[in-house]
């Protein structure tokens, strides 16, 4: 019997994509509180739940924390067998439960009013217990599960999530979190080198960079980019300063135009107004741009306009950024 798996695929995604579609109705004056709570907090941020609600709780925990808001996950259980130790009267609590009924979750709420600690809820149910305990509730009601048993969770903890992301990005925009910010708690991998390397660590300076006078010739500027390897050369004038650039590119440019390589300057076929990077430049930043012009590599200038150093593509290959 042949089975047709992407058409059950397909109504899972209809389902769950609904579900989120429905989420906009919810953001009310409830997730400006919340929202408001946590931004104006000076403790940390608590997240709970039991089962699928409790894997989803982590994540929004690791989301919040790696966006400026301090946060972690702690399981109902084991709060109820000591954990509760980790809270304090500035912390906050998100509590998660789609029914609003766990029980698990339900047994720490005394503790948590006690300590006087405000309350989040994220539930699909307004009236349920939790909801109406709730400081703040935010709704994450679905119509339906994409189980076709209406049991396994599934829209539902789509929904929760995306609520969790729109709360985490609401309040990293409130917060002016940068992508500096970012990257303090990202160093590592891929993701850490494209948001924590300047041009600075990767470009070549010294003896490696690239660059003759203006009163060179263009066999000058051609022998210095083959010494140099990097496809280009900096210009420079008599005081040292940035005149311009002269690519593999601009070569070919040239070879039908009948120049004298041994007495023709570099001055007459360069490209004076060429693109420019700083040192202090993200190299992610110094990525975008070669993209968007079209070149494959940069001179890096100092505050005076004199070039310190030169950086291509193949640079940020190696650095892990591209």
């Amino acid at each position: 019997m042949s089975i047709d798996f992407r058409t059950r695929a397909a109504e899972v995604i209809r389902i769950e994509a609904a579900a989120i579609e429905q989420l906009s109705q919810y953001l009310d004056t409830n997730f400006n509180l919340a929202c408001q709570l946590i931004f104006d907090s000076k403790g940390k941020i608590i997240v709970t739940g039991m089962g699928k609600s409790g894997h989803i709780g982590s994540k929004i925990a690791a989301t919040l924390a790696s966006t400026g808001t301090p946060a972690f996950f702690v399981h109902p259980g084991e709060a109820s067998h000591g954990d509760l130790g980790m809270l304090s009267k500035d912390d906050i609590v998100i509590a998660i439960s789609n029914s609003g009924e766990t029980g698990e979750v339900l047994t720490i709420i005394p503790v948590i009013k006690r300590l006087g600690i405000k309350l989040i809820a994220m539930t699909g149910n307004p009236n349920s217990t939790l909801a109406k305990l709730a400081d703040a509730h935010l709704c994450v009601k679905v119509e339906q599960e994409a189980c076709p048993l209406g049991l396994a969770p599934t829209a539902s903890t789509t929904a929760t999530l995306v609520m969790g992301d729109a709360l985490a990005v609401a309040l990293l925009d409130a917060r002016g979190f940068s992508a500096d910010d970012f990257a303090l708690s990202h160093p590592g991998g891929s993701l850490g080198r494209k948001l924590l390397l300047r041009l600075e660590d990767i470009m070549h300076s010294g003896e490696l960079m690239p660059v003759v006078a203006k009163t060179a010739t263009i066999k000058d500027a051609l022998l210095e980019i083959s010494k140099k390897g990097l496809g280009m050369t900096a210009i420079i004038d008599e005081h040292g300063k940035m005149a311009g650039v002269f690519t593999d590119g601009d070569l070919r440019r040239i070879l039908d135009q009948r120049y004298d390589i041994h007495s023709s300057l570099i001055a007459e076929v360069m490209t004076a107004r060429c693109i420019t990077a700083t040192a202090q430049q993200l190299a992610a930043e110094a990525l975008q741009i070669m993209q968007q012009k079209k070149v494959n590599g940069l001179i890096i200038v100092d505050a005076d306009g004199k070039p310190v150093g030169a950086m291509n593509m193949h640079d940020l290959l190696r650095a892990g950024v591209l």
